[in-house]
């Protein structure tokens, strides 16, 4: 069995595809193989730091819509890069990878509906448009149930204080020449990475589900709102190696985890106009990752 690793040389201009370039470290082989890595190896740390990003979670503070009423919220989200120790493979196979190329944003668009007794339905999606030859197709789903435990008097000014839960889950996939692209394919030697003529076909799926604990708190006056919160999440990913070599042989490994993390986070949300507000959180995995969000939410009736 032939062994080959290979890191993307060039930089991809979107979020979702950067991810799936920074996954081509994952790329174990053993023909056809599956590989399914413990908690504490690299190759999961990595799976999971770049599905925290992408993770359907509390973006803006909590907004108590009534039945009927539609928001629209734009995010940007910031997708670091990985330490290296943690770019370094080290169960599915003994090669080291040294620094991938990641895109350093997520954009997302968020669609949030009214629902009667508090609750709402959050819903996101990035259609299979391909960019730079990756196509991503990932989809996220939320309920929530907002509720106030504090309001100002009728006609007055005073401090507001909401609680929100939330159940959250994001599927879907990031397909591409993530492993062999065009730029590394090489016909010199078959012993070393990518040798061949044809780009990879390769794919990363993400999957997630979760739920969340949120507080907010509303100034006097209404227009500054910060929130706290807390969540629990259960992650899927894996990542499906599509490549085929010079003498006609394919790599079809497969490596998979599943894993739970804890998140934090918090922020603030201004108000614009009466419509619209703008919003900074910071989201973070104890164990992967922290990063932070920006956000503005209009509210379209």
């Amino acid at each position: 069995m032939t062994r080959h690793v290979v890191e993307s040389k060039r930089r991809p201009p979107g979020a979702v595809i950067g991810l799936a370039g920074a996954l081509c470290v994952l790329h174990a082989v053993s023909l056809g193989a599956q590989c399914t890595p413990p908690a504490n190896s690299n190759e999961a740390r990595l799976l999971a730091f770049y599905e925290a990003p992408i993770v359907f979670s509390t973006a803006d503070a909590p907004m108590r819509l009534a039945p009927g009423s539609v928001a629209l919220t734009g995010e940007l989200t910031g997708v670091p890069a990985a330490p290296k120790n943690v770019q370094e493979t080290n169960f599915c196979y003994p090669a080291k990878q040294d620094a991938t190329n990641l895109s350093p944003l997520l954009p997302r668009l968020r669609l949030t509906v009214g629902l009667p007794l508090g609750f709402a339905v959050e819903g996101a999606y990035l259609p299979p448009v391909t960019v730079d030859r990756a196509q991503p197709n990932l989809g996220s789903l939320a309920l929530s149930y907002t509720r106030s435990l504090v309001s100002p008097p009728a006609n007055a000014t005073g401090i507001g204080l909401l609680l929100q839960l939330r159940a959250h889950a994001t599927m879907g996939s990031v397909k591409g020449p993530i492993t062999c692209p065009s730029s590394a394919l090489q016909t010199s030697n078959e012993g070393q990475p990518c040798f061949g003529t044809t780009p990879s076909s390769d794919a990363f799926y993400a999957t997630s589900e979760g739920g969340e604990g949120t507080l907010g708190i509303t100034a006097p006056g209404g227009r500054v709102s910060a929130f706290a919160g807390a969540g629990y999440t259960s992650l899927s990913p894996h990542f499906r190696v599509g490549f085929t070599d010079g003498n006609g042989v394919t790599d079809r490994t497969l490596v998979e985890v599943n894993l739970q993390r804890g998140a934090v986070f918090g922020g603030v949300d201004v108000q614009i106009i009466r419509a619209l507000d703008a919003g900074a959180e910071v989201y973070s995995v104890p164990a992967d990752v922290t990063t932070w969000r920006l956000t503005a939410r209009y509210r379209l009736w």
